[in-house]
């Protein structure tokens, strides 16, 4: 456990740059958006009411409140996320290949330490959890206080007030990287969980057996892939809905665990038996 805590340790300083920078990105860019789109509805409200002589009442009327859904379903908005969210996937094949093709191929070093090689696995893959916790938590802070900015910006009878959960739950995409319930983010971070299992599979596949290991990854993807949706296709093309809901949901889940499972696996192989220093 303490070897791999150093190794996490380890990991996430490495990762901290990226982090801190993205995390800049999006606070910058998401503020700037918040005012920029305040100051756009109040001078359409100013224009209306003062050059074309429209009342309160029909601007109101005519084009609503100006709510954080306004921001939110933006590019100021969603942009910083989408950005987020390609950051950690091309951290995810970063994470290794940097090991690799850095100046002194670190990965024979970390290969030489004094402990189980699965220990680096497993250090990868939690501090890209940790990268993928902190860009949410961080956001879920960032959205009260621009909720502020926009209250201080936009007199009260001209918006409409939104708690946070309003908010994701408005979102439907954004509710994916924000479940409001332990159910939801059982499910949504566990299926990111296992889809990371097998991609670094898949990396230390083709590390393992280069062109080949190309193929064997794409097809080992493939069939992890075609296992935990077996259910779903059992239900829909074999069985004609036989399962219930709650049942289908729950083989899903023993698919999901048995693919990490089998992932974890194979990852400790290859890096106990088909890499060397």
């Amino acid at each position: 456990m303490k070897n791999y805590l150093k190794l996490l340790n380890f990991e996430f300083n490495r990762s901290a740059k990226l982090f801190a920078v993205l995390l800049g990105i999006t606070l910058v860019i998401q503020v700037i958006g918040v005012i920029v789109l305040s100051n756009k509805y109040l001078n359409m409200a100013n224009e209306k009411m003062y050059e074309e002589f429209m009342s309160k009442a029909d601007f109101l009327s005519n084009f609503g409140q100006m709510s954080f859904m306004s921001v939110a379903g933006s590019v100021w908005f969603l942009g910083p996320i989408a950005l987020c969210v390609a950051g950690v996937g091309f951290y995810i094949f970063i994470i290794w290949y940097r090991d690799w093709f850095g100046k002194n191929t670190f990965i024979y070093r970390l290969l030489m330490l004094p402990t189980t090689r699965l220990n680096i696995f497993y250090a990868k893959i939690t501090n890209i959890l940790l990268l993928t916790f902190g860009f949410v938590a961080f956001q879920l802070i960032l959205i009260p206080l621009e909720a502020s900015i926009l209250k201080w910006m936009v007199p009260k009878e001209f918006r409409v007030d939104l708690t946070v959960q309003e908010i994701i739950s408005g979102m439907p995409g954004l509710s994916i990287f924000m479940p409001t319930s332990i159910f939801g983010v059982i499910v949504y971070y566990g299926a990111g969980f296992m889809v990371v299992s097998i991609l670094f599979t898949a990396i230390l596949m083709e590390r393992s057996y280069k062109w080949k290991g190309i193929f064997a990854g794409i097809i080992y993807s493939l069939i992890a892939v075609a296992v935990f949706i077996s259910p779903l296709l059992l239900q829909e093309f074999i069985l004609n809905d036989f399962f219930y809901p709650m049942e289908l949901f729950l083989m899903l889940i023993a698919m999901g665990i048995i693919v990490l499972a089998v992932s974890i696996w194979m990852s400790g192989f290859l890096l106990k038996k088909k890499i060397t220093v």
